[in-house]
């Protein structure tokens, strides 16, 4: 009788899959990209990321005070509001956990496992709750991984004590003294058969064709390239430093991150972009070999540069000699200058993106890259534009840029290589009035002319800013130190 009874749960299940498989509408993973989108709009990068920490410590104190319904409820929220945080979901699934909800604490682990599978705390969470729902086989691997992650984790220790006391008590045998008949198994089979059959043409993804309706191949970037090591790693992705096995030569191997990838304007909007700038063609601009778009995934192909960055130098030595930083900015600005001839703005330059070579020659690099390039408009339109807040004009903080905001950054970048800090770093900077330090105060032998040129430089209002590329650097050309 028991057989018959779960004999006839297991066909109802089976028959809700099936009714499922066009009626679906949840989020779903496939091959790696989340296929719903819900992007916040409408604030500063900064307002975001200043919004995401400090709901995720009210979230932390909600959780310590042991307010598990409003902690779940507020991680909803910013979920819903298309943040994307593993610390959301890392929360999420603690709270779940605490209110003996294993089912969903496992589902939000999972989640926070997919986005980072470093991190330790969501593998416990789940190895929990898997011991729990009897699942020790599974409980024993989650656990293990957690502490080859850390094996100094407290709480990972004292789970894998509960797991290991007598996992026996927890595994259902019952199973065992039942046997499926023959007919059944060959009926599952079908309906699993049936019903992937139905998934596949369900969720063939629109993305996988490009702008003009091309259908997009599969493709192993691997077999082109060949990866030595990770050499950096930002906001929109990891570089690797890599080996083109057609060209015999070095490269630089940007992968843009997938869930990026998931709102299909952004990809089109992204490609357009990467495309206009790889027409860039100049000595202090790091060059946009190839852009590779495949169906899960797009990888831009950069000209290597051995040498540091601007930012790794001011860390390593703290001090450039003046001369130097005229030879830099003499190639970043006729880089700058290049690009503005052709309506094209940088959006993001900083010392972190103004490569040294080895031999001397500076590039400007990331253009279109980390941030979105803007064609520079008649009239203020405004845009989504994002930057890197210190190096940010007030203009572009606002929504919007020109020209005048990469001279703005430019700037920020010659008075931090002359001083070692950015302007508003300096102790003394009006915060009301905007005026800066002048470089002079601080190092007596600059002279007068390059305190005017930063001071115009980074005047609030752009257009009482130097106009051109070409102008900043005539000044600054001209400017000696005092003996």
């Amino acid at each position: 009788m028991e057989l018959k009874r779960r004999t006839i749960y297991l066909t109802i299940f089976f028959c809700f899959l099936f009714c499922c498989a066009f009626g679906q509408k949840s989020p779903l993973f496939i091959d790696g990209i989340y296929t719903l989108s819900a992007p916040v709009s409408g604030i500063s990068e900064k307002q975001k990321a200043d919004l995401l920490e400090n709901s995720l410590t009210e979230i932390d104190i909600a959780l310590k005070n042991e307010n598990y319904n409003k902690a779940i409820s507020l991680s909803d929220s910013l979920i819903k509001e298309g943040f994307i945080d593993v610390r959301l979901y890392s929360f999420q699934s603690l709270a779940y956990e605490k209110l003996n909800d294993c089912d969903n604490a496992v589902y939000y682990a999972s989640k926070a496992i997919f986005m980072a599978p470093s991190v330790v705390e969501p593998y416990i969470t789940r190895a929990n709750c898997y011991f729990k729902n009897k699942k020790v086989a599974l409980a024993t691997k989650d656990i293990e991984t957690a502490l080859s992650l850390n094996p100094k984790s407290e709480r990972a220790r004292q789970v894998k004590d509960i797991i290991y006391t007598n996992p026996s008590k927890n595994i259902d045998n019952s199973s065992a003294n039942n046997k499926m008949p023959k007919w059944f198994a060959k009926y599952l089979i079908a309906i699993a058969i049936i019903f992937a059959i139905l998934l596949f043409l369900r969720y063939r993804k629109p993305e996988y064709v490009d702008s003009q309706g091309h259908r997009l191949k599969e493709y192993n970037i691997k077999e082109q390239y060949n990866f030595i090591r990770l050499i950096g790693e930002g906001g929109m992705g990891k570089v690797y430093e890599a080996y083109d096995n057609a060209l015999k030569r070095k490269v630089a191997v940007k992968r843009i991150r997938p869930e990026l990838l998931k709102n299909g304007n952004f990809r089109e909007q992204f490609l357009s972009e990467a495309r206009t700038v790889a027409m860039l063609r100049h000595p202090s601009i790091v060059e946009i070999y190839t852009v590779i778009e495949t169906t899960t995934s797009l990888y831009l192909v950069f000209e290597y540069v051995d040498g540091q960055t601007l930012e790794t130098r001011l860390d390593i030595d703290n001090y450039i000699p003046f001369k130097e930083i005229k030879e830099i900015f003499k190639s970043v600005c006729a880089g700058l200058a290049y690009a503005h001839s052709l309506d094209i703005v940088h959006c993001d330059l900083k010392p972190g993106n103004i490569m040294i070579s080895d031999f001397g020659l500076a590039k400007v690099m990331d253009f279109g890259v980390a941030q979105k390039i803007v064609k520079e408009k008649k009239d203020k339109e405004s845009f989504s534009v994002a930057g890197t807040p210190a190096y940010m004009s007030p203009e572009q903080q606002r929504g919007y840029t020109s020209k005048q905001s990469d001279i703005f950054s430019l700037g920020v970048c010659l008075y931090e290589a002359l001083i070692g800090v950015v302007p508003w770093g300096v102790k003394g900077y009006d915060l009301n009035t905007k005026e800066i330090v002048k470089p002079s105060k601080i190092n007596p032998r600059y002279p007068a002319e390059l305190d005017d040129l930063l001071v115009r430089a980074l005047a609030h209002n752009e257009k009482d800013r130097i106009q051109t590329v070409e102008e900043f650097w005539e000044i600054l050309d001209s400017c000696e130190l005092k003996n």
